[in-house]
This record gives structure tokens, C-alpha cells and sequence, in this order.
């Protein structure tokens, strides 16, 4: 994950103590950097204290803000006193830079009311709340109305930026890779490149043929050995398997990777159903799970839009992410579901060292297991999850989503397949909104506690967003 950096704007208002803004500067960079984020912004002498009062400030943070366009990945609004409404928001305007904007104030005391002392952030914050409101400038709130910046509030809410931070940016200039066509039975996961590319995002294409000729093409024995070996010490691959079986999986991944770095891709949807098996004689999953565990998230079926989910919550949390069906109910626990695939989790997703590599089931009792290797077996570990899916609706010309949160829980269940078992709260609330609004059976997730931050970074995409938060539901 690259380093987030944060462009800082400092407040000040003239008949505040200006050096309230000249030790509220060094206090909040020294806090950020510390947490392992780079901070731009103006030298302290290039307007006074540092600060942005006029619009001439404004000039010369926006001036430098454009220097560094690409380079930005948010930025900080800090009022250290009342600040100046109108400077701050003219030099977002003039900045030009499309990013994720926080808002702070510090904390006042009581007994430092004086003159000397006294900052009125509290009421200056809602000032620059209001212009950026005028202007249509979306920001992201502290979870207090004013904090101070050594506070262990204001340390979760720098963290929380930085990751909202990292998926829009992401998001922004994500490529995406759709190789193979989508099964043809599976309406559910089309979309529209046009709509995705309107948010900055590429779909690169490939036909199944390519990759497929260039797995059985692939000549350099000694990238295949390693390959081999690599997925041996992946997992543990049943005995009885025979080597060529393993070696068509160290072929077909090889030729996949090289396809994403060609193509400078993020994330991959792959036709893993059926074509691949009947046309070159293995499953996807294993090559999909092993690029997942390294970052590169892969959604099953050809559905890009959850290749895109995935890599959003991978954003989020710096976390491997996994791709599921909404797929089974949990006897009468109405807040409990089966979530299943067939699969390719990222092995961390199943909290294994070691997990079983097999044979697909379902598709392998049809066309024989001959064809169908590559198959990772086990139950997802129990622990908290984030559960999101993001879809183009076509008719209506939007992208939207849904997120929320939940856990995994550790109750067996003997069936085939990739399985998680998970509690929702209000599970059948969600649902409902589920069908009524036209959202797949697929859902994407990740082991950890981001819906918030995928639900704030969704809505600077301009994107609609359901967030799940219900805390409780019934059996």
C-alpha cells in the first residue's frame, strides 16, 4: 500500500491569537508524520504564520496544491482558531484537486478564555462547513466536533481519512481486467463500462482463447518449476493428484499474471465456468486465490463489478478480500446465512496455513474431476467481516452500492465447496433491500471493519450508497 499524502490547510482569522496558528501548524504535522503519512504544504514564511487567511493565501496553497496534483491524496483543514471561511474554501476551489477533504477544529479549555488563549474553532468550524456546502465541496467531519490532535480521537479519525483516502484515489484510476466473456446463463453480472469509465475506471478485455494458448505455449520450464513449487507450498494439494494436473494450474497462472502486468491491472474477473475446464482442463481458483493473497484481487464468473468491490474493500483495509454467493439460510436464525464458493479465498481468508487444494465438486461430478483441479477446500476462520457489492444500474444510470458489517462464525456445515458462515444483524432488512433494488447474489468480503470507510470514500465518487447498520435482528 502506497504512503498517503495529505495536503494540510491551517486557518487563521486576524483578531484571533495568530500564534495559535504558528504552534497549531507544527502540532498537527508532527502528529501526522508521525503516524507515517507525508504532509505538503507552504513554508511558514510564504504567507504569514503559515497560515491561510486572505486570498492571496489561498493563492499560493493552490498554486502549491497543483504542483503536487499528483501527488495529493486528501486533504487536512485544520483551525487552530476561528479560521477564515472564505480563504479555506477558495483555496479548495483554486486547487482544482478532486480529493477527500477533512475538517478539524481544536479543542478550547475552559479556563483559557482569555484573549491570549481563546480560539472559537468550535464556532469556525461550522462556518467552513457552510461555504464548502455552498459550493458543492464534499469533506469528511471529525468524529468530535473539535479534538485535539494528540487525542486517541483524532489518531482513529486520521487513520479512517487515510484509508477513505486510499480507496478513492484507487478507485479513481482502477483497471480493471475481464478475461473471458461471462457464462452465458449469468445475467446478473452484467454491466456498463460506460458508467465505470465516467467514475475513471478501465475495463481491460481479453478473449479466454489467449490466455489458454498462452498457458499450453508457456516455454520457460524453469518459470513453470517454480510455479509448481510455489503452489505446492501454497497448500496442501490432496494426494493423488497427478503432476500434470498441477503443472496446467502453474501454466494457466503464469500466463494470467503476465496478462496483468501487461495490462497494468488491478483486478481480474475470470471465466472460471465451464469453458476453461472443458477447453483446458483445470479450475481458476487456485491461480485466483494465490493473486488475491498478493494483492490482486479476482471475482469469479466475470464479474468485473465484483473484481471492483473486492478491490475496495482491499483498499480499505490492507486486507485480502473474498468473493461469495448470498447462498444458503442458517436453519431459523434469521440473522445467520451460508455464504459459499467453490474456491478461490485468498488462503488467509480461511485462516489456514496450509488449506486444502482439490478438485471442484459441483462441476467436477458433471464433466469429471480429470478437468476440474485447482479447487481451495476449508471454512472461512470466524472473526468480524465487512460485506460490500457495488453494481452499475444500467436503467437508471448510476453506480451504487451496499455495505455493511458482520461476523463469520465457527459452526460447521458439511457441504461442498469454500464455505462461511456469517451473522448479520437485520439480516433479512437486508435482503429485502437486496431484491427490491436489483443487487446479485454475489457479495464481496473482507475480514475486517471498513464499511464506514468504504460508505464516506463512495459517496466523494458521487456514487449512491446503502449502508446495513442495523444492531439488531429477529429469529
Amino acid at each position: 500500500m502506497k504512503q498517503i499524502t495529505f495536503g494540510l490547510i491551517v486557518g487563521t482569522r486576524g483578531f484571533f491569537p495568530a500564534s495559535l496558528a504558528e504552534t497549531g501548524r507544527k502540532e498537527l504535522t508532527a502528529v501526522i508524520e508521525k503516524a507515517g503519512f507525508k504532509v505538503i504544504m507552504a513554508e511558514e514564511k510564504a504567507t504569514p504564520y503559515g497560515a491561510v487567511e486572505t486570498v492571496a493565501d489561498a493563492k499560493v496553497y493552490a498554486a502549491l496544491f497543483r504542483e503536487h496534483y499528483e501527488e495529493i491524496d486528501g486533504i487536512i483543514v485544520s483551525l487552530p482558531n476561528f479560521g477564515d471561511e472564505i480563504g479555506i474554501a477558495e483555496t479548495l476551489t483554486r486547487s482544482g484537486l478532486d480529493v477527500p477533504v477533512l475538517i478539524h477544529a481544536f479543542d478550547d479549555r475552559v479556563a483559557q478564555l482569555d484573549m491570549p488563549h481563546r480560539r472559537d474553532s468550535f464556532c469556525g468550524k461550522l462556518s467552513v462547513c457552510n461555504n464548502l456546502y455552498q459550493r458543492n465541496i464534499p469533506f469528511t467531519k471529525t468524529s468530535l466536533h473539535t479534538c485535539s490532535p494528540s487525542s486517541p480521537e483524532f489518531a482513529a479519525d486520521l487513520d479512517r481519512f487515510a484509508r477513505v483516502c486510499r480507496v478513492v484515489s484507487g478507485l479513481k484510476g482502477a483497471r480493471l481486467g475481464a478475461i473471458g466473456q461471462r457464462p452465458d446463463p449469468f445475467n446478473t453480472v452484467r454491466f456498463s463500462e460506460k458508467l465505470l469509465q465516467d467514475s475513471g475506471i478501465t475495463v481491460s478485455v481479453v478473449d479466454l482463447s489467449e490466455i489458454i494458448f498462452a498457458a499450453k505455449g508457456w516455454e520457460n520450464k524453469k518459470e513453470i518449476q517454480d510455479r509448481v513449487a510455489k503452489m505446492r507450498g501454497y497448500g496442501s494439494i490432496i494426494a493423488g493428484t497427478p503432476d500434470e494436473h498441477v503443472e496446467l494450474n502453474a501454466r494457466l497462472s503464469l500466463a494470467v499474471e503476465k496478462w496483468v502486468a501487461e495490462k497494468e491491472v488491478d483486478a481480474t474477473a475470470i471465466q472460471c465456468w465451464d469453458s476453461i475446464q472443458k477447453n483446458y482442463g483445470c479450475a481458476t481458483c487456485l491461480t485466483m486465490s494465490m493473486m488475491g493473497e498478493e494483492g490482486k484481487p479476482s471475482a469469479c464468473e466475470t464479474d468485473v463489478m465484483g473484481a471492483l468491490t473486492m478491490y475496495a474493500l482491499q483498499l480499505a483495509s490492507g486486507e485480502p478480500s473474498g468473493y461469495l454467493d448470498w447462498n444458503n439460510n442458517f436453519d431459523d436464525d434469521r440473522d445467520m446465512c451460508i455464504n459459499i464458493h467453490c474456491s478461490n479465498y485468498p488462503k488467509s481468508f480461511l485462516g489456514s496455513p496450509s488449506p486444502e487444494i482439490g478438485n471442484l465438486d459441483i462441476l467436477g461430478a458433471s464433466i469429471g474431476t480429470e478437468r476440474c483441479f485447482g479447487a481451495l477446500k476449508g471454512q472461512v476462520s470466524p472473526g468480524p467481516m465487512t460485506f460490500a457489492k457495488i453494481t452499475t444500474d444500467d436503467v437508471n444510470g448510476v453506480i451504487k452500492a451496499y455495505v455493511g458489517e458482520g461476523e463469520f462464525v465457527s459452526k460447521p456445515v458439511n457441504t461442498a465447496g469454500g464455505v462461511a458462515v456469517c451473522r448479520v444483524p437485520g439480516l433479512q432488512e437486508l435482503l429485502a433491500h437486496l431484491c427490491d433494488n436489483g443487487y446479485e447474489h454475489h457479495v464481496a468480503m473482507n475480514k475486517a471493519l471498513v464499511a464506514d470507510v468504504l460508505e464516506e470514500a463512495f459517496g466523494y465518487l458521487g456514487w449512491e450508497v446503502y449502508k446495513h447498520n442495523k444492531t439488531s435482528g429477529g429469529n
